[in-house]
């Protein structure tokens, strides 16, 4: 068997479960077509023999693939199943594919519908198809330990459990405030009262051009680099996690996301890149 029929075999093999994941990210039948056939594309121009997991690596780019079409669904403002229950997948020729439909349900699918982006994969991919949280922080680039708030966050809503977090998301403001405060204030001492001893700072490209280093770890290292800046940093929600927006001249130009362990800043990821920012959802809780 030659390699290109070898991989449309393997691929048919997979076809089941990634029609699976695209469906419960997208809950479009045309989108879900879409996503697929990408997924094929990039598999096809891909060196197959050097990936090791083939079923996970499948897994992986589709839900890039599918996360890239919820965010463009999202910087367009468009509501993408407008008032209607997302479309029924379904198809006579394959009942796997309709009883895979009636196992999700549409009122599931109506509360996905209202996940951020990220969330939604998270949650997807985690409770769904138990892909570990190491192999998810990558595709929306985040730590592990984002991952798994993100998953958290999505699955208490899923649930419909009240937002019992209020409490812990007061006391969240409150450290990101405290850390801001002291930021500006050049308060040394102030920033590693509320920061992990083990806190990992990463910027991405644009932020790096900007000054930040890529990598910053250990809580004495990150209170060096924050000492004295914060200036026009503010609380907010990103993606509905509590981060860090960083507005001047009018504009918003660097977002800080925010992990929290144990009452400490664990870890912060600033995204400084317009294109990406543009996908967030970012609402400013602290106007200057």
């Amino acid at each position: 068997m030659d390699e290109k029929n070898f991989l449309a075999e393997q691929f048919e093999a997979n076809r089941g479960r990634l029609r699976a994941v695209a469906y419960r990210m997208l809950g479009s039948t045309a989108e879900v077509d879409d996503a697929v056939q990408e997924t094929w594309l990039r598999l096809s121009r891909t060196d197959a023999a050097a990936v090791d997991n083939l079923g996970g690596w499948l897994t992986t780019v589709i839900a890039r693939i599918c996360l890239d079409m919820l965010r463009a669904r999202k910087s367009r403002r468009e509501e993408p199943m407008g008032p209607h229950v997302p479309e029924p997948l379904a198809d006579n020729a394959n009942e796997r594919e309709s009883e895979m439909a009636d196992s999700v349900g549409a009122a599931l699918l109506v509360v996905l519908e209202t996940l951020a982006p990220a969330e939604r994969l998270a949650f997807v991919l985690h409770d769904m198809f138990a892909v570990p949280f190491e192999e998810i922080a990558p595709i929306v680039g985040r730590t592990p330990a984002a991952a798994r708030q993100l998953a958290s966050r999505a699955r208490r809503r899923v649930q419909g459990t009240p937002p019992a977090p209020d409490a812990d998301l007061g006391g969240q403001r409150r450290i990101v405030e405290a850390f801001l405060a002291a930021s500006r204030n050049g308060d040394f001492e102030g920033l590693l009262a509320v920061l992990d001893p083990d806190v990992v700072v990463r910027a991405d490209h644009t932020a790096q051009r900007l000054g930040s280093l890529p990598v910053i770890r250990g809580a004495a290292a990150v209170a060096e680099a924050f000492k004295g800046r914060a200036q026009a940093a503010r609380p907010a929600m990103v993606d509905g996690e509590l981060g860090v927006a960083v507005i001047f001249g009018g504009r918003l130009r660097i977002v800080l996301r925010v992990t929290i362990s144990g009452e400490r800043i664990a870890a912060i990821e600033a995204t400084a890149d317009p294109s990406q920012i543009e996908t967030f959802d970012v609402e400013v809780l602290d106007q200057p």
